[in-house]
């Protein structure tokens, strides 16, 4: 009988390996591994060992890395340091100097930079267009394009991409295919189930959730996922024992979390569709798999002081991240977008006025009322 997502995420799987059967893993809070004998350590080069140093491999981030496979529907997965450093292991498995991307123009700032500058220093260029008009996608395709690059709810204007349009185009070309889902979250979107070959986490976001990890995931095609691994290991991007161990922990209530501030944003962003003081709200009314996500993101209107309203936030604390259970707000302009030229900003629409709301799980009327009283605070009148 096939388990339902909620047990998938507390019973990835049956195996257990453990030699001490306790119910849940310990830390191998361990920098190597030991061997009995020269014999004994030549069967690990021989592919019959497990582990020999934590750069190399740990029991923590190998269970994390599963278990975020498991609940995506993929085969394979590898937990890394950082989402940023699963975004680069997961172009590197694709793309190599010489070679092109073609990437949505609206991504996470981050990801523009690393594609942007990191990635072109190492000769790997990318061409960066609106995938809302697949037409424009497909004339950016080069003779040396290998890999198209996109989120499935974007970062921070929550367009929801149409990932069965980029499989199709990727497969017309025979393209690879790398989408962040950090937004959507496994609980709303599984890409890799639909066709595409790699999905990346900022793991330190919903998959931990609690705000108390930096870490990342990769899973996809094992093919792709072995090659990623590689230079994982050879770049040193993999993530600590017991910073993999809190995300998994994290991990095992991302069913109830998600739920819950998922329905908080959207009863939020109902609210705040009838305030005449927002110019425009920003939210997925439009359904991924199973709901809307727990990000709003808002423009204030133009009698509203920006700084003030951020000042007048009572207990909503002002952060540069997003996902943990408490609702934060925090200012892409002057954070996840800082990196980015001011054209390309003001083209997007990110702007002074716009803030970007991570919704968690308090009672949905005391966010609303903390909104609706920083607003009333903040108008110039």
């Amino acid at each position: 009988m096939e388990k339902k997502f909620e047990t998938i995420l507390l019973h990835p799987n049956r195996e257990d390996k453990k030699p001490i059967k306790s119910k849940v893993t310990p830390i191998y809070q361990t920098s190597a591994f030991v061997f009995t004998d020269l014999e004994e350590l030549e069967d690990y080069y021989q592919g019959k060992g497990n582990y020999l140093y934590s750069r190399t491999g740990n029991p923590n981030p190998d269970e994390l890395g599963a278990a975020v496979a498991a609940i995506e529907g993929a085969p394979a997965g590898i937990a890394t340091s950082s989402g940023l450093s699963a975004i680069l292991a997961g172009v590197l498995a694709v793309v190599k100097s010489g070679e092109h991307i073609v990437a949505a123009d609206d991504l996470y700032g981050g990801s523009f930079f690393l594609l942007k500058e990191e990635l072109q220093n190492l000769g790997i260029e990318t061409t960066f267009v609106s995938f809302s008009e697949y037409q424009e996608v497909e004339r950016a395709i080069q003779p040396n394009t290998k890999l198209l690059y996109t989120e499935s709810i974007t970062n921070p204007l929550l367009r929801v991409e149409d990932l069965h349009q980029v499989v199709t185009l990727a497969k017309k070309h025979n393209l690879q295919t790398l989408v962040d889902n950090t937004f959507a979250t496994p609980f709303h979107s599984n890409p890799y189930t639909i066709g595409i070959d790699l999905v990346v986490h900022s793991a330190t976001k919903y998959i931990g959730g609690h705000s108390d990890v930096t870490a990342g995931v990769l899973v996809g095609r094992e093919d792709l996922i072995a090659k990623a691994r590689a230079k994982v290991v050879n770049l040193g991007a993999n993530v600590s024992p017991f910073e993999a161990w809190l995300t998994s922990r994290g991990l095992k209530t991302l069913a109830l979390r998600m739920k819950c501030q998922s329905e908080n944003a959207k009863q939020l962003a109902k609210a705040l569709l009838d305030n005449q003081n927002i110019e425009k709200v920003y939210y997925p009314f439009e359904q991924t798999n199973d709901g809307f996500g727990a990000i709003v993101t808002i423009k204030l209107g133009e009698k509203v002081d920006v700084d003030t309203f951020f000042k007048s936030l009572a207990w909503i604390k002002i952060a540069p991240t997003l996902a943990g259970v408490e609702t934060t707000v925090s200012h892409p302009l002057k954070t996840s977008h800082r990196a980015l030229p001011p054209e390309r900003s003001e083209a997007l629409g990110i702007t002074m006025e716009l803030v970007r709301i991570s919704v968690g799980i308090e009672h949905p009327a005391d966010i609303i009322n903390v909104f609706t009283e920083a607003l009333n605070n903040a108008l110039n009148e």
